[in-house]
């Protein structure tokens, strides 16, 4: 006998066919309000200005399997941008807004974008720079005017890429990490049947909608559940319950930097939330325990951890939402398969620290044009997660560190590799080394280490003003440090663990 979600699945194969339904399901109710400027679109009108500007994309020579990049302000028509994308079979491809403009030249060549819907705020970011055709998109109302309600519809295969959503690396550099419509389904579905949500959840998304955080969690989960989403330009801590109280929002996205912020701020008289609230889901690094108790006592909001990354489309755990959570856990898988690994691939006792593997519906394909890299992540037929935990007796995960040095700061992941790279190209720069140290607020910060040339010199701001003129702010050192030599192992590794130290010692 076939489940509820076996014979939704059959009609709802592709996002297009699964917004379809809604609006038969659910017509005259509010879908999507833009925070901003207050508009709102019911699941009717929503559909009928995500297919006139499918048809816009066509007539701009986009067809199936086209990449289209999206450089946009969260808003109403990041949203719109997206459906429309999924609607005509096109591959959406997030380009993060913090990027600087030759980061953002390469995404879009390396993805083979055909067009760029860009916000008018953004186009200094690509003047002068080798792009695709762009299409000016602050008002979807106004590009969709004139266009046809019922676009050019080709047959669309769960199998087919949805998103393209590049995701930094060891290497140095950032893969495309190709996303079905299966998968974006599949999680949607993950995360409604686990957090509960319904049509009267009205989720708040405040990620960055470039991340797969926003568009998983709080976008499709709602379109999934028949719900609602109000989109929020950024977060502000200022503004943040009042949002939350106009709304009556039930639910929102957030990284530990946010609860951090919040509590910051309630300390200078901001108001509790409403009593519309259910959780806080939170994501992206671990929360400190003592952040989580701290928040959950003073707003008297549920904190509820997952743990996911681009490659499993967002969330492949949660802690369930309510009082048997684990503070300090992600929790418990949601739908895929979770393991622990040694590094002979064999599974490992509960209690005991391997690699966090992965299989499961929500699971991505592959690495766009990187066979090499595809094959490595899959080794065994799981996916390799680069991050180490382990899991508990009772089934719970924990994330106790990363196989890989990555630094997560407020949220968004930054190699070391990336950032050592470019320092190595500065004149004076004989050798380098990035790490990510504790931060109050962010999380993590980066610092650099590096070794100058014999008979050169440049000083603390000078190296930090050139990686901000050929990176994004967030992933500049904040500090860097003079060594006379990086320290190294036998074998040539770089020893961060001692950098580490060294800081520790130069601060006291």
């Amino acid at each position: 006998m076939l489940t509820l979600y076996q014979k939704m699945s059959e009609r709802n194969e592709n996002i297009r066919n699964l917004l379809q339904t809604r609006v038969l399901e659910h017509g005259e109710k509010t879908f999507l309000t833009d925070e901003a400027s207050g508009r709102s679109y019911s699941y009717r009108t929503f559909l009928d200005i995500v297919e006139r500007t499918a048809s816009t994309l066509g007539a701009h020579g986009i067809r199936k399997g086209d990449v289209v990049s999206l450089l946009l302000p969260n808003s109403a028509e990041y949203v719109i941008a997206y459906f429309a994308c999924w609607t005509i079979g096109a591959i959406a491809g997030p380009i993060n807004s913090l990027l600087k403009p030759e980061e953002i030249e390469w995404t879009l060549g390396n993805s083979e974008s055909k067009l760029l819907l860009i916000a008018s705020a953004f186009l200094p970011q690509i003047e002068g720079r080798k792009t695709p055709p762009h299409l000016i998109f602050d008002d979807a109302t106004a590009v969709g005017r004139e266009a046809d309600a019922n676009p050019a519809a080709p047959e669309i295969d769960a199998n087919d890429d949805a998103v393209i959503i590049y995701t930094s690396g060891t290497t140095g550099k950032p893969k495309g990490c190709l996303l079905t419509h299966a998968n974006l389904i599949a999680n949607a579905r993950q995360i409604v049947e686990w957090l509960g949500f319904g049509p009267d959840d009205r989720l708040l998304s405040v990620m960055p909608l470039f991340h797969m955080n926003a568009v998983s969690v709080t976008t499709m989960s709602a379109l999934y559940a028949g719900g609602s989403t109000i989109v929020t330009p950024k977060f502000s801590a200022s503004r943040f319950w009042e949002i939350v109280e106009r709304y009556r929002i039930t639910s929102f996205g957030s990284v530990a930097t946010m609860l951090s912020m919040l509590l910051a701020k309630k300390s200078d008289g901001q108001p509790a939330p409403s009593n519309s609230l259910r959780f806080a889901m939170c994501g992206s690094a671990p929360v400190p325990v003592e952040v989580l108790n701290r928040f959950e006592e003073t707003f008297g909001c549920l904190v509820v951890e997952g743990y996911g990354l681009s490659e499993s489309t967002c969330r492949s755990t949660f802690n369930p939402p309510n009082k048997s959570r684990r503070p300090g856990s992600c929790g418990l898988p949601i739908g895929n398969e979770m393991a622990v690994f040694d590094d002979s691939n064999n599974p490992v006792a509960d209690g005991e620290l391997g690699e966090i593997v992965l299989r499961g519906p929500n699971i991505f394909r592959g690495y766009f044009k990187n066979e090499a890299a595809t094959k490595k992540a899959f080794e065994g037929g799981w996916f390799h997660t680069g991050d180490i935990g382990y899991r508990d007796a009772d089934g719970f995960y924990f994330i106790a560190d990363r196989k890989s040095d990555m630094v997560i700061r407020g949220g968004e992941n930054i190699y070391p590799r990336e950032i050592d790279e470019l320092l190595f190209t500065h004149p004076a720069i004989a050798a380098a080394a990035v790490i990510g140290v504790p931060d109050e607020i962010y999380g993590e910060e980066v610092e650099a280490f590096v070794v100058l040339r014999q008979g050169h010199t440049a000083s603390e701001n000078e190296i930090i003003d050139f990686c901000r003129s050929h990176l994004a702010d967030y992933k500049c050192p904040k500090r860097i440090h003079f060594l006379d030599e990086i320290p190294k192992g036998p074998t040539g590794k770089l020893l961060k663990r001692k950098l580490a130290k060294l800081r520790l010692a130069e601060r006291s």
